[in-house]
């Protein structure tokens, strides 16, 4: 029997038993990952992975490098204003001399889209893949809107949000909250392949990544 055959024999049955019955679906897959979430192996496998997808990763000991590191990534950038979400750690701003913009109240999209940056925190990242999450609801990460607008967003990504593997990160997620995933600078490419960065997103991503290094 050849494989149209097969779905067709499989169709009658269905129809003349009444109904169709679906497998079982495997759930063995890897929960773990190869690294152990917040060590230093897999802090320095996400900044590979997130090197590979054209981040510019800063890698500081602990959270009293912080300040420092945004304040030289915003002033490399020449950004004289930024966005901020309203529980975003002042200590980590204590450095910079652009001028903040609260999100309080919400600003609007034409505002979002005259500040040179947007500072945030990060719910998890996934080592494996390059990517982080941010929660909208969470207070150092803010809503979509501050950072899908302006042209550059700095995020810091603490050594005990970083996991492995998709689903170890999916397990720290509320799948109820609002969640935006990214990998990399915001970027699409045409028919011809080539990239462009910036389309439906940041065109600059800069992570400061709070965390040991390996040895």
């Amino acid at each position: 029997m050849d494989a149209r055959e097969e779905v067709l024999a499989r169709l009658r049955t269905a129809r003349d038993a009444g109904g169709a019955t679906s497998p079982a679906v495997p759930r063995d897959y890897r929960r773990t990952g190869a690294h152990a979430p917040g060590s230093a192996a897999v802090v320095d496998r996400l900044e590979e992975t997130l090197t590979d997808y054209r981040a510019t990763v800063h890698r500081v000991a602990d959270e009293d490098g912080v300040a420092a590191a945004i304040a030289r990534v915003l002033s490399d950038a020449g950004a004289t204003t930024f966005v901020a979400p309203p529980g975003l750690p002042a200590r980590w701003l204590a450095e910079v001399t652009a001028r903040v913009r609260p999100d309080e109240p919400a600003l609007t999209v034409a505002a979002l889209d005259r500040v040179d940056a947007v500072v945030t925190g990060a719910a998890v990242a996934i080592a494996d893949t390059g990517t982080f999450v941010l929660d909208a609801l969470a207070p150092d990460q803010g809503r979509r809107a501050i950072t899908l607008v302006p042209d550059h967003h700095v995020c810091v990504i603490r050594a005990d949000a970083v996991v492995s593997s998709v689903p170890e990160a999916l397990a720290r997620l509320d799948p109820d909250r609002p969640l935006t995933f990214v990998s990399g600078p915001s970027a699409t490419s045409d028919i011809e392949l080539d990239r462009v960065e910036g389309v439906h997103g940041p065109r600059r991503l800069d992570v400061v990544l709070v965390g040991p290094h390996t040895g």
